[in-house]
C-alpha cells in the first residue's frame, strides 16, 4: 500500500471559485472546470504559504498506516511545480511566499524514515503552456471540462505538443531524477497527444538517469514497467503475473475540497486493501492536503486506525 498526495495551487480554491462549487468534479481540475485564465490563476501563487507543511509528519502518517511508498504531485495539469525548476519559475520556490522546495523536503523525510519515494508528473497536459497537450481528443473529461487550455489558447489547430515536450517536459523530468536522490517510480498521466517516439524518448531518459525507477503505463503508447488501473478501479480478476496498481481516493476528490466529507472508514479501506492485495494489486490511496499544508483530520484518523487494526490483526 502506498500514499498518493495531490497538492498544489488548487488546494487554495478548495473546490470553489467566485461563489460557485465544482459539484462532483475533482478538486485539482479547478482551473479547467472554471476556465480560469492563467493570469488570474497565477495569483494563487502569491497566496500559497502553507506554514503548517511538515514533510516528516506526512511520512510518519504514511508509515503509521502501514504504507510502503509515497507518490507526490511534483507537477499537475495546471503546470505549477512543487519543486524549484530552472526550466520554469512557475514553481513553489520562485513564485510563492513559501519559498521552500516541497519535493526536496519530502525526499529527505522519506529517506530518513525508510519510505520509498515516487513522483507524479503530468507529462502532457499543462494548462500554463500554449502548446500543452490534450488538444487532440474530441471528447470532454467529466463535468464537460476540457483536457487542453482552450480558454487562454483557443486555437487547437495551431498547438504543437513537441514545443512543450522539448521546453518543459524533458528538462523537468531530468531535474526530478537528478536532484532528489533515488526515485522508486515516476507516475505519468493522461497521455493524449504524446507520440510513440516521444513516449519512448521519455522512457529512455528516465532509465538512463535512474535504471531502477519504475515507470507507470500512463506514459502512453504501450510503454511502462507496470500498469496503473483507472482511477478508483477495483478489479475482480487476479493479476499475479504482472505488476499492477490501483490509484484510489479516500473520499471523492484527489485535490482538496473542503466540503467533500464522504470518507471511507478504516474497515472499508482494509477490505479494499485485502481485495486488491489478494489479486496481486498494489493499493495507492490518495490524500489531499489543504492550502496550509494540513492533511485533513478525518483522513489522518482513518489512516492511523487502518495501521492500528492491521497491527492488531498481525498480533492475533
Amino acid at each position: 500500500m502506498g500514499m498518493m498526495i495531490h497538492w498544489g495551487l488548487y488546494s487554495l480554491l478548495a473546490g470553489e471559485y467566485r461563489g460557485q462549487r465544482m459539484g462532483d468534479m475533482i478538486g485539482e481540475w479547478a482551473q479547467s472546470y472554471f476556465r480560469i485564465p492563467c493570469k488570474e490563476y497565477e495569483k494563487l501563487a502569491d497566496a500559497f504559504n502553507p506554514i503548517y507543511f511538515d514533510a516528516e509528519e506526512w511520512v510518519r502518517l504514511a508509515k503509521d498506516a502501514g504504507m510502503n511508498y509515497m507518490v507526490v504531485t511534483s507537477k499537475h495539469h495546471d503546470g505549477f511545480c512543487l519543486f524549484q525548476s530552472e526550466v520554469d519559475s512557475y514553481n513553489v520556490v520562485d513564485a510563492t511566499p513559501f519559498g521552500r522546495d516541497v519535493i526536496g523536503e519530502l525526499a529527505d523525510a522519506c529517506r530518513k524514515h525508510g519510505m520509498k519515494f515516487g513522483l507524479y508528473y503530468s507529462q502532457e497536459l499543462d494548462w500554463h503552456e500554449p502548446n500543452g497537450g490534450g488538444y487532440l481528443p474530441r471528447h470532454l473529461n467529466v463535468c464537460d471540462t476540457h483536457w487542453t487550455n482552450n480558454w487562454d489558447f483557443p486555437n487547437d489547430t495551431e498547438k504543437n505538443f513537441e514545443e512543450c515536450f522539448r521546453k518543459k517536459t524533458l528538462p523537468q523530468v531530468r531535474e526530478l531524477l537528478t536532484k532528489y536522490g533515488d526515485i522508486c517510480l515516476i507516475w505519468f498521466d493522461t497521455p493524449h497527444c504524446i507520440t510513440p517516439e516521444q513516449s519512448r524518448e521519455l522512457y529512455d531518459l528516465v532509465k538512463s538517469l535512474q535504471p531502477n525507477c519504475l515507470i507507470n503505463s500512463r506514459i502512453g503508447n504501450g510503454l511502462g514497467d507496470y500498469t496503473s488501473m483507472g482511477d478508483n478501479e477495483i478489479p475482480d480478476e487476479y493479476m499475479t503475473d504482472v505488476l499492477v496498481e490501483s490509484p484510489t481516493t479516500l473520499n471523492h476528490t484527489w485535490g482538496f475540497k473542503y466540503y467533500d466529507d464522504d470518507w471511507k472508514d478504516a474497515e472499508k479501506v482494509l477490505r479494499i486493501k485485502k481485495h486488491l492485495n489478494e489479486r496481486g494489486v498494489n493499493y495507492l490511496l490518495n490524500v489531499g492536503p489543504d492550502h496550509m499544508g494540513r492533511i485533513p483530520v478525518p483522513a489522518m484518523d482513518i489512516l492511523r486506525e487502518v495501521g492500528e487494526k492491521s497491527k492488531n490483526a498481525l498480533n492475533g
